[in-house]
């Protein structure tokens, strides 16, 4: 196919508009964790603790399930660029399918493994109470969690990202109002902040169902899921939960040598993941362009474009991750007032933000191959490639660990060796898969 590949103003337009509204819509998550962290912070450092250890497992079962949304934006988007819209659609719906089934089963498991996951990840005493109370009400929401990512992911392959901003929004602003009511209001504690967030989800949840229902009823694609669908759905998803789980894996690795630091450092350490989680997500809405982009192109056969897309949002992530790094860096002496009134739970945090700025602009270039890759379907590579990086990063954290540091110190080094690390070893295998153009053979709608 004879190409035309678009100069780099036109190429930054098409990037941002995806990326600037998939940012929006990209940090909702981890803002329903900033706040849920803010409000529970003001109740005291048992119960800060007790939401961080909950919120690992619970984003350990989510981000699990992301590839709901990471094979349903590159399958949509490369029967988008085929021409095919009806096949776009119905591997949406057979996502959004697989979510429903896949979330009650997991709800319903979460609920009665509560006590024994957070006994797992070393909760004691109130800590263990909290994070029990935690995981259980944040349960019935985990469905329409699940729900969200596979309805985000049909409307990013057919390059809609404003809908979902839209619909994170509202659901952002739904959920402090709720937290605030059940938490301080109503008296519920951290099970207050829990079940206002499940709350919001499933009005999120709600929107996306009601969105897909008109789209599938213009185009005449029936709504009952295929079990051909479903399968192939989870198919293609294996591979990104090997890579996702490796991912989990370390994050968990990690949560488990902060608790091992005491009550102060897995608090600090809580405070300082969710603003990574929220950077994160925020950085990877250029991910989330690459994928929309990268599939629609290679549906189409585009592949010069689709080289000339992938530079360019490498330089973007580069140049982005050095904005989010100073402006981190600038924050970290004075973030801890926001959580809590604790000194040394400010000392740790602020040690912990300082190692996390420097590594931005890594973590810019690693988001945005990623979704490169994985808008190519790539996703064999990146599990592979997901199982490498932890081996790597095993001895770093055993060394950590062995250490016996506590406080700033020790979640200085905790944090050098996940965020300069584990991020590092993640570009590198990133990086030398994009050096030819065999991870495109997999694009073809």
């Amino acid at each position: 196919m004879k190409s035309t590949v678009p100069d780099n103003r036109q190429l930054s337009r098409r990037i941002l508009q995806l990326a600037v509204p998939a940012l929006g819509a990209l940090i909702a998550e981890p803002l329903f964790l900033l706040a849920d962290s803010a409000i529970v912070g003001h109740l005291g450092v048992e119960e800060l603790a007790g939401v961080g250890l909950a919120s690992t497992v619970l984003q350990t079962a989510v981000g699990l399930m992301v590839f709901l949304a990471y094979s349903t934006t590159p399958a949509v988007a490369r029967f988008l660029g085929a021409g095919r819209i009806r096949d776009a659609l119905a591997a949406g719906r057979d996502g959004v399918g697989l979510a429903l089934v896949l979330g009650v089963v997991l709800s319903v498991a979460g609920w009665m493994l509560a006590p024994a996951l957070s006994t797992l990840m070393g909760a004691e005493g109130e800590v263990h109470r909290f994070a029990v109370d935690y995981l259980r009400f944040s349960m019935p929401g985990l469905t329409a969690m699940l729900v969200v990512l596979a309805a985000t992911g049909v409307l990013r392959g057919l390059q809609d990202t404003k809908t979902p901003l839209l619909v994170a929004g509202v659901g952002f602003a739904a959920n402090i109002v709720l937290n605030f009511l059940l938490v301080y209001g109503l008296g519920l504690s951290v099970a207050g902040s829990a079940l206002g967030t499940s709350i919001a989800q499933w009005g999120m949840a709600g929107v996306y169902l009601a969105i897909i229902r008109r789209l599938s009823r213009e185009n005449t694609v029936t709504l009952k899921p295929s079990w051909r669908g479903l399968r192939a759905t989870a198919s293609v998803g294996s591979w990104l939960m090997l890579r996702t789980a490796s991912l989990r894996i370390a994050i968990l690795a990690t949560v488990f040598v902060a608790t091992a630091q005491g009550p102060v450092s897995l608090a600090a350490h809580q405070l300082v993941m969710t603003i990574f989680t929220f950077l994160a997500f925020a950085l990877d809405a250029i991910a989330i362009a690459a994928q929309a982009l990268i599939g629609k192109e290679l549906g189409a056969g585009d592949r010069p474009l689709a080289h000339a897309l992938t530079r360019r949002m490498i330089a973007w992530g580069l140049g982005f991750g050095v904005i989010t790094g100073v402006l981190l860096a600038a924050a970290a002496p004075f973030a801890g007032w926001i959580f809590t009134t604790d000194q040394s739970v400010h000392a740790a945090l602020a040690a912990g933000l300082w190692i996390l700025a420097a590594a931005q602009p890594i973590c810019g270039f690693v988001f945005v191959l990623d979704g490169v890759l994985i808008g190519a379907g790539d996703a064999k590579y990146l599990a592979i490639a997901g199982v490498v990086n932890l081996v790597l990063y095993v001895p770093l954290l055993v060394w950590v660990f062995s250490a016996g540091l506590t406080g700033p110190t020790g979640i200085a080094w905790l944090w050098f060796a996940f965020g300069v690390g584990y991020m590092a070893a993640r570009a590198l295998t990133l990086g030398w898969r994009v050096r030819n153009d065999r991870w495109m053979v997999t694009g073809s709608a």
